[in-house]
């Protein structure tokens, strides 16, 4: 059997009194395309942190590749490109200069590094603005820079926060596609994302972290399978007290959405059924209807059952 490229071993971060990650453990294989979700406040920065040895873990063990990421830190970063959410360059420089400041950074000269800085221009489709002063770029090839300055130095491991937050839809098609073929290429990747239909689209495996635990590990269509019902989200036009709305436990499990109580998630094998019944008792009265959306079993119903949440919240 393949020894995992990464393996984090009952990790922990306290900040006080305050346990960001509680003990998680997982593993990501040598050429996998590893998803990391979890709403706000779940301990995925925190974790994204200790793994790119800018966090001190509380407890706990990282392995990059068999080293031990806190004795040896040196030797396995190197075999990791980071892409972090905020913009990591200098705005006042082109593209060219800045990949030669970080190449040098990461010990390339010569016509090594001209010839991985053409490489990853490429790959990032940046080669025509190569020359063009990086503060003046759109924020989608501000990301494409981010990821192109994360595989200079030709790491096995690519770990990216959030790479498409803020940009065009085209940016984005672009930045997902270069991932994925980055990946058939043999890159292993972990990816964290706001955005679920990323994950379902690009990640063999995904971990779902809450209150700082992993709470769900498994493929997509496995975590489907097991834990998927249809979900139907509830807008109210007023807030209710609990007792008016207990009468939905006849169709299945619910739950508030938000604090204020105006919006609520509803599990249903019967959402035809489920409907009808809302329908009915808004028009008796019963309950001010804003708005319905109904989810099909997927990985965002998933989420959602699991959590309690959307993942942007």
């Amino acid at each position: 059997m393949t020894n995992p490229i990464i393996a984090i071993d009952r990790l922990s971060k306290n900040y006080g009194p305050v346990q960001a990650v509680r003990g998680i453990s997982f593993e990501i294989r040598p050429g996998e395309f590893f998803g990391l979700l979890g709403p706000n406040g779940a301990g995925k920065t925190t974790t994204f942190g200790m793994l790119t040895g800018l966090v001190e873990p509380s407890g706990g063990k990282i392995d990059i590749d068999g080293m031990d990421l806190c004795s040896r830190p040196r030797e396995a970063k190197r075999k990791m490109g980071i892409v972090p959410q905020g913009f990591a360059f200098y705005p006042t420089l082109d593209a060219i200069e800045n990949l030669n400041f970080f190449g040098r950074i990461y010990g390339l000269s010569g016509p090594h590094l001209k010839a991985r800085i053409a490489m990853v221009l490429n790959l990032v489709a940046l080669e025509g603005k190569a020359r063009q002063r990086v503060g003046t770029y759109s924020n989608g090839m501000k990301r494409r820079l981010n990821i192109a300055i994360g595989l200079l130095h030709e790491p096995e491991i690519l770990i990216l926060d959030e790479p498409t937050v803020g940009i065009d839809t085209q940016s984005r098609n672009a930045i997902l596609e270069s991932l994925g073929n980055l990946n058939k290429a043999g890159i292993t990747v972990l990816y964290t994302t706001h955005y679920i239909e990323e994950a379902e689209q690009l990640c063999q495996r995904v971990a779902i972290m809450d209150q700082g635990e992993i709470i769900a590990l498994d493929t997509p269509s496995n975590l489907v399978r097991s834990f998927a019902k249809a979900l139907i989200q509830i807008e109210l036009f007023e807030a209710l007290e609990d007792r008016l709305v207990l009468p939905l436990g006849k169709i299945g499990p619910w739950n508030w959405a938000d604090e204020k109580k105006r919006r609520l998630h509803l599990e249903t094998e019967t959402p035809e059924a489920a409907l009808r019944f809302l329908f009915e008792w808004r028009e008796a009265g019963k309950i001010p209807l804003k708005t319905l959306n109904l989810l099909e079993p997927s990985l965002e119903s998933v989420f959602i059952h699991l959590t309690g949440r959307d993942l942007r919240e």
